[in-house]
């Protein structure tokens, strides 16, 4: 990942809607969820939240896939993962104990998620 495509990624989240947006749409994977239940979950018009959604996508954190007549919306897991990946890289470059308690933080979160999904 370049610097640019992070720019774009964080820029997506730094807005309210978009980071609600994401976040609700992790919390529904791996199914996603409707365009028009993620605007009415959040009280969102709409044609709002079709433009966020376009944004989270551009920035490669959400995609969206048609069903039928709807499309449905899932996180871009893999999208989020090389951003974060693009801000840790150099965290433990000779310095393990620097990134020791993020990862001791997220390690219970995923630890949890993978044991419901087992």
């Amino acid at each position: 990942m370049d610097a640019q495509t992070a720019v774009a990624a964080l820029a997506a989240l730094a807005q309210t809607t978009r980071l609600e947006t994401f976040r609700l749409l992790v919390k529904h994977e791996p199914g996603g969820l409707p365009a028009g239940e993620i605007a009415k979950a959040l009280g969102v018009p709409q044609n709002t939240m079709s433009a966020h959604l376009a944004v989270l996508t551009r920035a490669r954190l959400a995609v969206g896939r048609r069903r039928s007549r709807s499309i449905i919306y899932r996180a871009d897991l893999a999208g989020f993962r090389a951003v974060a990946l693009f801000l840790l890289k150099d965290c433990c470059r000779s310095h393990a104990d620097v990134c020791a308690p993020l990862i001791a933080d997220l390690t219970p979160c995923c630890s949890q998620l993978m044991s419901t999904r087992a």
